[in-house]
Order: structure tokens, then sequence, then C-alpha cells
């Protein structure tokens, strides 16, 4: 910790945030330590095969229940009262969880979307996830809680719930089209908008450092800004509590877990005001 807050006293910081920052609010992550091996489904096999469009929708179905329900913790917290101190210009998240918005950060790019909204694939019409429930709950009376009564439902981060069986299970259409909706979030395949991701980059170009909190970085989509944070002379604090893919690029890597760190690493900053480092 004292490391950390020499590198960062003084300093205005982007922040990149994974999985890891949302475990503690009870949303498991991919790649850490102590994760099962999880095959998430791919674009081109949810766009290409109903069976597994029947597949996902029924996981998603189940899994929706607990993850909306999630609730922010102190590491979220943390970054949102360094956001409003002025410390934190902004937030890249690889998560889809909203957490961050939710805990009361303002400027968060959400790198892959948000599993709260809901795209039609075939005419782009919008929906909320929470009005898509009540449609799933009308198609499919009961399945959830059939599932929930004989198995121990496992939740991966992006509301995947683990069953074994989704026959029969019903998918809800656009109501505008009758075309095929998806969540909005980037699926594994597909490419981060380019938009987005310039807007990502121009936000570590507008900090003096980067702070990544919680992921592994085994993507390019977020190991980018840290390559790109240290190719341009910005000091990189990773703080994750399992190796990262960055970490010979990082100027300092702490392993700990983000909601203990982050709130004593908040704690410690606000005693140091942007600009006297």
């Amino acid at each position: 910790m004292p490391a950390a807050v020499e590198l960062l006293r003084g300093r205005r910081l982007a922040v990149l945030t994974g999985a890891g920052v949302s475990t503690d609010s009870g949303i498991p992550d991919y790649r850490g330590p102590d994760s099962p091996p999880r095959r998430p489904m791919t674009f081109q096999q949810f766009v290409a095969d109903a069976a597994f469009r029947r597949t996902y929708w029924a996981r998603n179905h189940v899994g929706w229940r607990y993850v909306h329900r999630t609730r922010p913790n102190a590491g979220h917290e943390a970054l949102a009262r360094m956001e409003a101190q002025g410390v934190v210009v902004g937030l890249i998240t690889q998560n889809v969880d909203r957490l961050h918005t939710l805990a009361g950060s303002r400027s968060v790019i959400d790198l892959h979307g948000t599993y709260a909204e809901i795209v039609c694939l075939d005419c782009g019409d919008r929906t909320t996830r929470d009005a898509l429930a009540r449609r799933l709950e009308a198609l499919n009376p009961g399945f959830a809680e059939a599932v929930g009564a004989v198995a121990d439902v496992e939740i991966a981060p992006d509301a995947d719930a683990v069953i074994e069986s989704t026959e029969g299970f019903r998918v809800a259409d656009c109501e505008r089209c009758d075309g095929m909706l998806k969540p909005d979030i980037v699926y594994f395949g597909e490419s981060v908008p380019k938009e987005r991701v310039e807007r990502a980059y121009a936000l570590v170009d507008e900090a003096d450092a980067l702070l990544v909190a919680g992921s592994s970085l085994a993507v390019m989509s977020g190991l980018r800004f840290v390559r790109h944070a240290a190719r341009t002379g910005r000091p990189v604090v990773i703080v994750n509590r399992g190796a990262t893919r960055a970490d010979v690029e990082a100027t300092l890597r702490v392993h700990a877990g983000t909601s203990h760190l982050l709130p004593a690493l908040a704690d410690r900053l606000a005693a140091h005001p942007v600009g006297t480092a």
C-alpha cells in the first residue's frame, strides 16, 4: 500500500476494472485463481443456432434473477468517492454488471456493454432486461423456480446460470419486427465498437497514471490500455489477487483484493490533492 500511495499521490487517475472488483458483490469471475473453467458462448454460436440461443436465454433467465439484485461493494464505492474528489478522471470497465454506475461513478465507459439492455439484431430496437424478464416469465411460467428447486444453481459473471437442461424453453423475439434479441454486450468473437475504444484511449491520455483493479488482463480488449499507458510513460499500478498478463509492464503490482485495498487507497490519496505529486 505505501508504494502505491507514493506512486499515485497527486496524480489524476484513469481506472481499468475487471471481474475481480465485483466478486465481493457475489458475482464470480472467469479467470480468478479459484474460478472453475468456463466456455462462454460465442457470438457466432448465438446468431447461427437456435438451440444455442435457447440455451443462452434459458440460463440467462435464471441467472438474471440473481445478478440484477447484486449491489456495489466497498471497492466500487471507493472508486466513486475518488472520482468525486477529483482523483479519478474516469473508469473503463470490462464488467457488464453496471455496479460502478450504481455506486455513483459518473464517468464510466462500459467497454463490453451492459446486460441491463437488450437490442434487436434486425431492427435495432432496444428494451430493458427487466422488461424482457417479464416476457420470458410469461412464456415460461415456473421454469426458473423448477430449476432452483432441483439444483444449487451456479451463476457466471454475465448472468449465465449453469443448469443441466433447457429443453422446452421458449425464446422471446423482438416485439417490433420479430427479429433476434441479444443482450447489449460484446460477446466472445465480437469486437468492441471503435468509438468506445477511442473514448477509452482518450481517457487514459487525459490521466497522469493508470490504476488497474481486479483484472487478469487476459484479453486484448483491456490489455491494450495498459500497454498504451506504459508506452506513453504513465505509471501503471495493477491491483489483483492473481497474476496478470501485464505484470511485466506494470510499474507496481499489488497482490490484494480490491474491496479491501481500494477504500484504504482512497483515504490515503484524499490527503494528497491532485497536482501536488
